[in-house]
């Protein structure tokens, strides 16, 4: 089943949602500030979208910059970061089996549903 790490309160994540629904394909959502992913989840995230973790870190986020900004972190702690701040993962990601994206663009939803 398609699943959609949304935050409501985010533009893209909705529109992201949307493309999901006129898509007719059956989805999850999680609402990940409110469940927030465990370090394996997220870990597994991140090797679906190929990329390393700082990728996946909203950078322009109040708390990265007054925390973590120009510190050198290795992935392990930056991965801590993001599940101790859940508002610093990047929204919105979806998974279609073994294959994920995070959906900003928005169209890059529709090349893996």
């Amino acid at each position: 089943m398609i699943k959609i790490y949304h935050n409501p309160r985010c533009r893209k994540s909705r529109e992201g949602v949307t493309i999901l629904q006129e898509s007719g394909k059956e989805f999850e959502v999680v609402k990940y500030l409110e469940n927030i992913p465990n370090e394996q989840e997220l870990t597994n995230i991140i090797e679906m979208l190929g990329i390393s973790p700082i990728q996946l870190v909203r950078k322009t986020e109040k708390i990265w910059k007054e925390n973590y900004k120009g510190k050198v972190l290795t992935d392990s702690e930056i991965i801590k970061a993001m599940l101790k701040n859940p508002k610093l993962i990047e929204r919105p990601i979806v998974i279609n089996g073994n294959k994920a994206t995070i959906g900003r663009p928005s169209g890059a939803i529709l090349k893996i549903i």
